[in-house]
């Protein structure tokens, strides 16, 4: 069956090949959008895990969504074993810890509102690679009064690097409390919002402000992404709620300006997958039906010398399935080398809102992509050709042998 609806096809090479250019150029606009926007998306993903939010968070529960009315409510135990906790698995890589806190800084006669956490300078470099610093440098242990501002504060503020501030928040027991620190650096993040208000300081200068020996959030970074779930079953396996008080949140549960993009763009690539859809079975069905009405009288003596007409469905149907697979593997070919040499030149992209930098775009391809542009070409060319193949095994015999004469 195959090897005789092969050779139907290429009787007529010309229209065949315009049925395969159809498939391919479907096939290759597919992989080289879905390629790009799942590179946007894996870039969105790994900046977003990379910059704050690590790939799982240890907190109290209920501090993510109740945390910032009353924050000395939520604080995490003082001796959290976070090497016990790194032990437990080997993907766990890093986990340091966080303490959030709000105050003013002023500096000269200017004071205004700013929204601080405290880190570990050394272990915050591992999960927060992505966050860009515009000037001077990083939080360091070499400086323990050292602050990090970002870009869009320290414009408020009119400060800059070597420029000494004081901030000032209210402890646990209701008190005022306050420290003085250099201008270490400035950073850049992805939203000019949180810019615009953020600081960092060291963790214990954050406890010694606050008057508290703990914090908010223990951040752990994998070594894989994909391994976040697992990790997240295993841990709340191995400290459930209600014994140990601790939440576990995923990255995902938290950035919700990615899920609201991926949501967004998949929406659209669907339009796109749809409308690329349509052209194939067009263009397949338009194929298949010449070829019935051609080989009408070659049909009529297949059933006239006994093939049967569920035979003659079949050999229809293989046919564009066989247009199907061919054009899709084709368009895989020639998209999978467009892919790598637009990658390698790259994508000259503007800079992000918020942000003073372009990036080069590349075409991620991965085989969950591949396998569904290779469903959706070979679904298209089956479905197309139902019609055709159907018309071809209900015609009558008699009046398709008199077709030709």
């Amino acid at each position: 069956m195959i090897v005789l609806a092969l050779r139907n096809l290429f009787r007529h090479w010309k229209r065949t090949a315009i049925a395969l250019a159809a498939i391919g150029f479907g096939v290759i606009a597919l992989l080289l959008a879905g390629g790009f926007i799942d590179w946007i998306f894996w870039g969105m993903r790994e900046g977003a895990i990379q910059s704050r939010l690590g790939h799982i968070q240890i907190t109290r529960p209920g501090y993510f969504e109740t945390g910032s009315a009353d924050p000395f409510a939520y604080l995490l135990p003082d001796q959290l074993n976070e090497e016990e906790i790194i032990g437990l698995r080997p993907e766990i890589r890093v986990i340091t810890p966080r303490l959030a806190f709000n105050g003013l800084i002023s500096h000269g006669d200017v004071t205004i509102g700013f929204s601080g956490e405290g880190v570990d300078p050394e272990k915050e470099a591992s999960v927060s690679q992505h966050l860009i610093i515009t000037k001077g440098e990083n939080l360091g242990p070499d400086d323990p009064t050292g602050l990090l501002l970002g870009a869009g504060l320290a414009d408020n503020l009119g400060v800059t690097v070597g420029d000494s501030v004081v901030l000032l928040a209210n402890t646990a027991s209701g008190g005022l409390s306050g420290v003085e620190g250099p201008v270490r650096g400035l950073f850049q993040s992805a939203s000019k919002a949180f810019d615009d208000a953020a600081l960092r300081v060291p963790v214990d200068t954050a406890r010694s402000l606050l008057r508290v020996s703990s914090a908010h959030s223990w951040v752990l970074l994998l070594d894989e992404t994909e391994k976040t779930d697992e990790v997240l079953l295993y841990l709340q396996e191995r400290f459930p709620v209600s014994e140990s008080g601790l939440q576990f949140t995923p990255w995902y549960a938290l950035a919700d300006f990615y899920n609201k993009t991926v949501a967004l763009l998949s929406r659209q690539m669907s339009v796109v997958q749809l409308i690329i859809a349509l052209i194939i079975v067009l263009s397949i069905s338009n194929t298949l039906v010449m070829s019935v009405l051609e080989r009408t009288g070659e049909t009529g003596t297949l059933m006239a010398i006994g093939v049967r007409r569920r035979r003659i469905l079949h050999m229809f149907v293989t046919e564009g399935l066989l247009l199907g697979v061919i054009g899709g593997l084709g368009g895989v070919a020639v998209g999978g080398l467009l892919a790598m040499v637009i990658s390698a030149v790259g994508i000259p992209m503007p800079p992000p809102p918020g942000m003073d930098v372009g990036f080069s775009g590349k075409i991620l391809l991965s085989w969950p992509l591949i396998a569904g542009v290779m469903a959706l070409a070979i679904g298209t060319t089956l479905l197309a050709s139902l019609y055709p193949a159907w018309k071809a095994s209900r015609l009558e015999i008699v009046n398709a042998l008199r077709h030709n004469r």
